[in-house]
């Protein structure tokens, strides 16, 4: 076995156009090479000498994976957390403790072998053994998938969402084993599970610790009740804010020209987190069973999910991968379809009409046609996972069907997410729920939020202005085909620096005045940028 250290210790599977250079030493993490090949094999109870290989596999956003490879063939994964991993220990300790009890309950999820979630050990870092999933990655044939394939796909993840989601909790937050948060010194007492093994404890959801939010002394959980797991987000921001806060330029930077580049005060994203928690008690699911705690996966997306071809050549989950950060949450919280397979920006999605193609199909250009089997593609999967729920996963179902629950889940991710200079999407959120708040709570009783005509109407003018930027930020993105955080692969960064480089050159020139040409200078979205305040 012959890597360099470097490539072990280094981010080493793409760059960023901005903040390249952050970015990679967010994610250096220097460990104990020897170390963690000790520990991995005593994991699995081998001798080191029978490791032949140590190979780091493409990586993800918040860990660096290794494919361990033993005289006889067998394979295991090691994985060890960036230095800008938040909560650390909370996040691995619970990581391992969801993967083990969803095992236990009988989902495919890799066997762990051994983990740390301190950096006092032989490897000097934070670890997680565990199984390696021999199979594709979903992601790498999902695009090409047949309307039956992907029927049959969707049915599994349905009824494996189903299994999970029919766990019981005492209550919110997340999963740890009890002798882990015993382990921490002062740390917050668990609420025991019926196996006294397994405990809900802090919630590891990454909005509630990053940056200096770290460094808070709130309360992220357990939650007792579904009107806590409503208000921790919220309160944490404020705490936050009131100890942090400072005026910001948005840190979209597409977005700052519709406030004239002047700084934004954080006391009005205090003022609708306040009005917020007015109604959070308001948001109680009617349905007693939607405010009941649940699990999920927190990231439900191909690349999570590994499959086999199975004699009859079928696609057969056999792997869910990537637990890191999940959250036990009130069911109507948990609910939605996942991102990568929603479509709801399209209204034969929305009115759940059948997808077809467009019967002129072969009359159309190579382009036409690719944009429309990408659309058909999208709708059927949209289409699919619906149909799927409804008849393998009621409790979901009735929660996606709940009037204004994906109006109460956006109120609840707004009021927990981190303040970086806008409170407009959380503003919108809280005039909507104003507007439509019987619908919202069942209850004939006014709204305790009100807003006046014409800030309503200035604040609809603004979404139409930032809806415009977001589409002309996300038609550079496409153009320079840039991934999250301006993630590009690493033999292309070179030519997409440059084109960047031009684009706002061209931009400049063409500018009629100094102050326009300025204002592109220091604000292009593509350059990089100090985030410290932001954090």
């Amino acid at each position: 076995m012959v890597h360099s250290r470097n490539d072990l210790f280094d981010y080493t599977s793409g760059r960023w156009l901005i903040n390249d250079a952050l970015r990679h030493a967010e994610r250096r993490r220097v460990f104990n090479i020897d170390g963690l090949r000790r520990l991995a094999a005593q994991s699995v109870d081998r001798s080191p000498d029978d490791i032949v290989d140590f190979a780091k596999l493409p990586e993800g956003g918040f860990n660096r994976t290794f494919l361990i490879t033993m005289r006889d063939g067998f394979q295991m994964v090691a994985r060890i957390p960036y230095p800008a991993t938040v909560p650390k220990y909370f996040a691995v300790a619970s990581e391992v403790a969801t993967m083990t009890l969803l095992r236990l309950s009988g989902l495919p999820i890799p066997q762990v072998y051994g983990y740390s979630p301190t950096l006092d050990n032989a490897a000097e870092t934070e670890y997680i053994f565990m199984e390696f999933v021999r199979g594709t990655n979903l992601s790498n044939v999902w695009a090409g998938l047949e309307e039956r394939e992907i029927n049959s796909v969707l049915r599994q993840l349905t009824h494996l969402e189903s299994k999970m989601m029919s766990i019981t909790f005492p209550g919110g937050g997340s999963l740890y084993y009890a002798q882990d948060l015993e382990k921490m010194a002062g740390g917050p007492p668990g609420v025991p599970l019926e196996d006294e093994r397994f405990c809900v404890g802090p919630d590891t959801r990454l909005p509630l610790w990053f940056g200096r939010r770290s460094q808070l002394d709130v309360d992220r959980g357990p939650y007792d009740s579904a009107e806590t797991a409503l208000v921790k987000g919220a309160h944490k921001e404020l705490s936050y804010l009131q100890q942090f806060g400072q005026p910001l330029l948005p840190f979209q930077r597409m977005r700052r020209a519709a406030y004239q580049y002047q700084e934004q005060q954080p006391s009005a994203h205090i003022e609708n987190l306040h009005r917020y928690l007015l109604i959070a008690p308001s948001l109680v699911p009617r349905d007693p069973t939607l405010a009941h705690f649940r699990i999920r996966h927190p990231d439900i997306q191909p690349s999570n999910i590994i499959v086999s071809r199975s004699p009859d050549s079928k696609w057969q989950i056999i792997g869910l991968i990537d637990w890191q950060h999940a959250s036990i949450l009130p069911v109507s919280l948990v609910a939605g379809i996942p991102q990568r397979l929603q479509n709801y920006d399209d209204p034969i999605s929305q009115l759940m009409t059948p997808p077809s193609l467009p019967e002129n199909l072969e009359d159309l250009d190579n382009a036409e046609q690719s944009r429309a089997r990408e659309l058909y593609h999208r709708r059927l999967v949209h289409y699919h996972y619906v149909k799927n729920t409804e008849e393998c996963n009621k409790l979901h179902h009735a929660a996606l069907n709940e009037p204004a629950g994906t109006l109460r889940r956006r109120l609840f991710d707004h009021a927990s997410e981190p303040w970086e200079g806008e409170t407009l999407a959380l503003k919108v959120a809280l005039i909507e729920a104003a507007e439509n708040w019987k619908t919202l709570t069942g209850d004939d009783a006014p709204c305790p939020v009100v807003f006046d005509a014409e800030d309503v109407r200035e604040t609809m003018k603004l979404v139409e202005v930032q809806r415009g930027k977001d589409e002309i930020l996300e038609a550079f993105n496409n153009m320079f085909g840039l991934g999250p955080e301006g993630w590009v692969p690493t033999d292309h960064y070179e030519e997409v620096v440059a084109r960047s480089r031009q684009i706002k050159e061209d931009g400049m020139a063409a500018a009629e005045s100094e102050e326009e040409r300025t204002e592109i200078a220091t604000h292009w979205p593509f350059d990089d940028m100090d985030e410290e305040k932001y954090t």
